[in-house]
């Protein structure tokens, strides 16, 4: 069996063997490649001749084909290549070429498969430079392949972009840019993946280097789409972060983990987008512990729609809004809304109703603020969705909704049965422990009269975290890796919160033969933990994370813990006497390295039992008077 590789620089064995010089004669190698190509594998001898040898004269040519045909024969096997009368053929089974593999692994959608193929342009620095018309046919074959190679490799990039795995999905998008420098497509991949890997001006870069080169190649056509694609993201967030954040040199701590042991629910929950974005409403539920990364997924999520050109409204509930009734509306509100595009063209008696509750949104509507008959807050939600909707499709995110008050679930209700023709999305995360009546009610429709999926998320498994272990140390040998991964899975029960601060803390130093003790006890959840209850590694890693925190990230980290589940910035600007830029940047470092999250109604942490550790071992009384005292203070 002969085999060869042609996607990249050729390579040829015979029964596993490297090939004979012989057969490597280009022009031997030529009619090998062409047969096999060919949809019969067989050709006429004149064809040939023509193809190979037009430049010599007839005798000589056809003596050339005789010598090439008997090199085949002997090589393949004299049954293998027949030459009879005027026809030359390949027996099926003669040769193998990766690109029969290619097709059979496309076909199967196995992009992943296909794109490992690909090591190159097809018959990558081969040429026969006196037979013009076979250089007529490699071209035509390697622009075929080229297309269908990029496709690949960009089909294996969005596939791994899907599943969460942004520095997965680079390297073929990189592959597939390289062969074609313009290809929007491609380009498009990689911003993305850059984009959801946090680095967003690394994506902007790129983008205007490709601009720069289509301006020289192709007279500055760029796509609709790239365009669009490099308008969102200059209108995206920017993070207050110091370089070395967006780049090698900061280590792992700067890095944001990868998305583990998720791949299949995000998959799932996009599908659900994709659906409502056609234009019928549907629901999401995350359930799970906490700790366990419904938070994460969501900004999955969100960062994805984003991308895509979606509207993004996102809210957090603590336990003090149960006794505000509509605050959960409220709270949709200020998380995006305001900047809708076809908010301005909603009914005034509509925007009146939130511009009388909500600061921003008189500044921005102040004719609005003086009407006389403003609607009710719910039903004003639902007509700005209504407007809104037409002109994107909207993802409203609710996360720990087992903490939404139920005069803003009954909105909701009326939201999903008023707008079920309207491109929303509702996305509940939640916790598994006995959630809000409302929730629940809402649950048991969800797949009956409302679109949508319900998804758990359990513990990481070991493959997960091994997958972690090789992120956080990338120079430990496999066997290290299985070894922390298995002592990470003990000290934190699987969790990717405890897991990923784990991994961090050795990455920067923890020695886990120093600590001891697994966790969690028999049917304790994360939010059921006392600090006192922890396991020695998991203390200590929050430690080591706690430290290596800029002094005024420390700072407003420590006021958040004290002053409440949901801190607004001002307040903890007061606490500290940061102010601006410096502010700015201290909250932003704590809500990249995922210590705190962010609405515009204020600053919580990530989960409760990281506060109550950081309150119990990291702040003084001194220092927690002080806070309170700077608060106080006229």
């Amino acid at each position: 069996m002969i085999y060869c590789r042609t996607l990249g620089p050729v390579e040829v064995s015979v029964d596993q063997a490297p090939a004979p010089p012989e057969l490597l004669w280009k022009k031997n190698l030529a009619l090998l490649l062409y047969l096999a190509r060919a949809s019969t594998h067989r050709c006429t001898r004149d064809h040939a001749i023509g193809l190979l040898w037009s430049e010599k004269d007839e005798s000589a040519a056809r003596h050339s084909l005789r010598e090439a045909v008997r090199v085949l024969r002997r090589l393949a096997g004299e049954s293998q290549v027949k030459a009879e009368g005027d026809q030359i053929q390949l027996v099926d089974g003669t040769i193998e070429l990766d690109t029969d593999r290619f097709d059979h692994l496309a076909k199967a959608g196995d992009w992943a498969g296909a794109a490992r193929l690909v090591a190159g342009e097809f018959l990558e620095g081969f040429s026969v430079p006196d037979a013009s018309p076979f250089e007529d046919w490699l071209t035509a074959e390697r622009l075929q392949w080229r297309m269908r190679a990029i496709d690949a490799l960009v089909r294996c990039a969005e596939q791994r972009l899907a599943a969460g795995d942004t520095a997965g999905a680079e390297e073929p998008a990189r592959r597939a840019l390289k062969l074609e420098p313009l290809s929007d497509r491609a380009v498009r991949t990689l911003m993305r993946g850059l984009a959801l890997a946090g680095d967003r001006s690394a994506a902007l870069d790129l983008f205007a280097h490709f601009s720069a080169s289509a301006k020289k190649e192709r007279d500055g056509h760029i796509d609709p789409e790239t365009e669009a694609l490099a308008n969102r993201l200059r209108a995206a967030r920017e993070w207050h972060l110091p370089q070395e954040a967006l780049s090698d040199g900061g280590g792992v701590d700067w890095k944001r983990a990868p998305l583990v042991g998720r791949e299949r629910e995000l998959s799932a929950i996009l599908e659900q987008w994709r659906e409502a974005a056609s234009g019928r409403l549907g629901m999401v539920v995350i359930e799970a512990d906490a700790g366990a990364g419904k938070t994460r997924l969501a900004e999955e999520v969100i960062a994805r729609v984003a991308l895509e050109g979606g509207t993004c409204l996102s809210m957090r509930a603590v336990a003090a809004d149960l006794d505000h009734p509509l605050s959960a509306v409220l709270g949709l509100a200020r998380g995006g809304l305001l900047d809708a595009p076809g908010v301005a063209g909603t009914h005034p008696s509509a925007l009146a109703a939130l511009t009388g509750q909500i600061t921003e949104w008189a500044e921005r509507f102040p004719k609005a603020a003086r009407d006389e008959d403003p609607w009710k807050p719910g039903p004003a939600l639902s007509e700005i969705l209504r407007a809104t909707s037409v002109e994107r499709p909207v993802l409203m995110i609710i996360d720990d909704a087992h903490w939404v008050d139920e005069p803003s679930y009954e909105v909701l209700e009326a939201i999903a049965r008023d707008l079920a023709g309207a491109p929303i999305l509702i996305l509940f995360g939640t916790s598994s422990e006995p959630s809000a009546s409302k929730l629940g009610e809402l649950r048991t429709r969800i797949g009956r009269d409302i679109p949508g999926i319900s998804v758990s998320l359990s513990a990481l498994g070991a493959d997960s975290l091994r997958a972690l272990a090789h992120w956080a140390l990338p120079s430990y040998s496999a066997e290290e890796a299985d070894r922390l991964a298995r002592r990470i899975g003990a000290d934190s029960a699987g969790l990717p919160l405890l897991a990923v601060e784990i991994c961090h803390a050795v990455a920067a130093g923890l020695d886990l033969n120093a600590t001891s003790g697994a966790w969690p006890q028999p049917l304790r959840t994360l939010d059921q933990t006392l600090p006192g209850e922890l396991p020695d590694t998991m203390v200590a890693a929050i430690r080591v994370g706690f430290r290596r925190l800029s002094r005024e990230a420390q700072a407003a980290l420590t006021a958040t813990a004290v002053l409440g589940d949901r801190v607004e910035a001002q307040l903890i600007g007061r606490a500290t006497g940061l102010e601006g830029q410096a502010l700015n940047a201290a909250l932003d470092e704590l809500e990249w390295r995922r210590w705190l999250v962010a609405e515009p109604r204020g600053y919580a942490f990530v989960a409760r039992i990281v506060r109550e550790v950081v309150e119990r071992d990291m702040i003084t009384a001194g220092q927690r008077q002080r806070i309170v005292e700077a608060v106080d203070r006229p």
